[in-house]
Formats: C-alpha cells, sequence, structure tokens
C-alpha cells in the first residue's frame, strides 16, 4: 500500500468511525430507560470484547513493563473513564449538551499531541478551524432554540469526557508506532477497559438481570453498541489514528452532532432547523480547514505507520 493509498484508507476509517459514532447517543438515551450507565457500558464492551477475541484469538506478546503501561492506560481513559462519564453525564444533563461538550475533544488532543507526540505540532489553522467547527456545534445543539440550560454536574462530567479521550488519542498513537496487530492491540485495551470497570459495578448501581434483553429495542441497541460502536469503530478509529495522527484523526469529531442531528431527525423524526443548518455548514468548514492544517506527506505517514494489517 502507498504512502497515498493509506492516508486514503486513514481517512475512510475515521470517517465511518464517526457514522456510527454520531448515531450512539440516540441508542445510549433509548437504553438509559431500562439499563443504568454503568451496565451500558459493561454489557456494550463485553460484547465487543468477545467478538474481538473470535476474530483474533492469539495471545498478544508484550515486550515491556513500559509497553504495558501503555495499554493499561489506553483502557482506563478510553474505555472505563470516558464513557462511564460520559453515560453518567447524560443522566444529569441534556443530550445537546453533552454532545456538543465532547466536541471539543480534538482540541484537547492537539494541546496534549503537541507536548507529547513528535510531528503533531498545534498550528493556528487548527485553532480558527476549531473556534468554526465549535460556533457551528453550539448551533446544532440548541437546534434553533437559544435557552441556555446550564446543568452544573452533567456539564461539568461531560468536559471531562473529551480530556480523557485525548489522552486515549495520545496513548493509541504510541501503541501504533509498535509493531502489534490492531485487532489484537484493540482487544487488550478492551481487556484493560473491563478490569478497570469492575470496582464501578459495585460503586454503581447494576444487576445482572438478562430479561431486559428480551426487549427487542434493548437487544438490538446492545447488539449495536457492542459490535458496531464499540468492536468494529475502536478498530477503525485506532487503525486511522495510526495512519493519521492523533491530531487529524481527531477532527473528524467535530461531524459527531451533524451525524447525530441528520440521525435524529431521520430516526426519531426530530425537526431540523435553518439554524441547525447553519450549524452543519459551520461545523463542516470549521473540520476542512482544521484538517488542511497538516500537507499530506505520505513519506511522513509511511514512517510513522507500524500497524500490520488488519
Amino acid at each position: 500500500m502507498t504512502g497515498q493509498n493509506k492516508i486514503s484508507t486513514g481517512h475512510l476509517l475515521a470517517l465511518l468511525t464517526i457514522l456510527i459514532w454520531g448515531t450512539t447517543f440516540i441508542s445510549t438515551k433509548v437504553l438509559l430507560i431500562d439499563f443504568t450507565p454503568v451496565e451500558i457500558l459493561f454489557f456494550r464492551f463485553v460484547i465487543g470484547y468477545v467478538v474481538l477475541f473470535l476474530i483474533y484469538p492469539r495471545l498478544m506478546r508484550i515486550t515491556s513493563l513500559r509497553e504495558e503501561m501503555l495499554f493499561i492506560g489506553a483502557g482506563l481513559c478510553g474505555v472505563t473513564l470516558y464513557f462511564l462519564i460520559e453515560n453518567i453525564a447524560l443522566v444529569y444533563t441534556l443530550a445537546s449538551n453533552v454532545g456538543v461538550i465532547v466536541s471539543i475533544a480534538p482540541f484537547f488532543t492537539a494541546v496534549l499531541a503537541h507536548f507529547f507526540l513528535n510531528g503533531e505540532r498545534l498550528h493556528k489553522r487548527f485553532i480558527v478551524g476549531f473556534a468554526i467547527a465549535l460556533s457551528g456545534i453550539i448551533l446544532i445543539g440548541f437546534n434553533g432554540s437559544f435557552i441556555l440550560q446550564l446543568n452544573p454536574l452533567g456539564d461539568l462530567l461531560a468536559f471531562v469526557a473529551p480530556a480523557v479521550w485525548a489522552v486515549y488519542s495520545v496513548l493509541m498513537r504510541k501503541i501504533g508506532e509498535l509493531s502489534y496487530h490492531t485487532i489484537g492491540a484493540t482487544r487488550k485495551v478492551f481487556f484493560y477497559g473491563l478490569v478497570f470497570m469492575l470496582p464501578a459495578l459495585f460503586m454503581f448501581e447494576f444487576q445482572f438481570d438478562l430479561t431486559r434483553f428480551a426487549n427487542t429495542a434493548n437487544l438490538m441497541n446492545l447488539l449495536f453498541l457492542g459490535l458496531g460502536a464499540s468492536a468494529l469503530c475502536f478498530v477503525t478509529w485506532n487503525r486511522a489514528v495510526s495512519l493519521l495522527g492523533a491530531v487529524k484523526t481527531s477532527v473528524y469529531i467535530y461531524l459527531v452532532p451533524v451525524i447525530t442531528v441528520v440521525a435524529s431527525a431521520l430516526m426519531l423524526h426530530e425537526r431540523i432547523t435553518w439554524i441547525t443548518l447553519l450549524g452543519a455548514l459551520l461545523t463542516l468548514v470549521g473540520s476542512f480547514i482544521s484538517e488542511k492544517m497538516y500537507k499530506e506527506k505520505a513519506t511522513s505517514v509511511v514512517s510513522c505507520q507500524k500497524f500490520n494489517n488488519i
């Protein structure tokens, strides 16, 4: 695969991931009727881990404690903390608030990458794109209603979530520079995420009540989150990070609110206002500007890419 093909593949994988992740707010909101946040988190990643194990059952041999710590940190931040914090935030604040706030993850990622990763410096063009995209995301979040509803606890948690995701993105870029199979590496991250999740099962309300799975809506939404949004998307996202870099891949997160609004209109028949359309346009423009902050040089990608083929 040539350098340009790797770049194109990275963009396609990132876009596919975001198209799926953009609809997860809807599934999570539906599941919160019968499940607690920690129950949704645990069941979806158990499903995801089992699927990845069936696809790639080989055991991974880690060569050093330092590399093992990268996987431990990625599991803690990218699986346990990020999704638990986000799901709890949805309980205390509006879904639109959470959707807007977590979309600042690319900014946090860019800042961390600037200090901890080689070749991913923060540029003015990225800041301009971020400002434009964020203004569009805010318009989408309010969906034409300029009534600001602050929910301090939920909104604060929503701010913590993207900061945690930024740490995960940096760690996955470092893992991507190692010679591990993408699916195997993702499965190992899931394993540590589930390990760190176990204490939360006792701290928060958790039940193994399987009768809830008899509800078709519950079963289908959990399968969607486990198979699609977890098993598939974490593999494609991690692959995209290794191909494009942490910052360039994270720019796609700007598109999540746009996809969420479109999915809500199609699936929940929610009304789209002209303010929402303007917000979507600004978000797309901002993401385009941020995306072009780097010159896409195939040689730089080839030198950084060390993941084996999926």
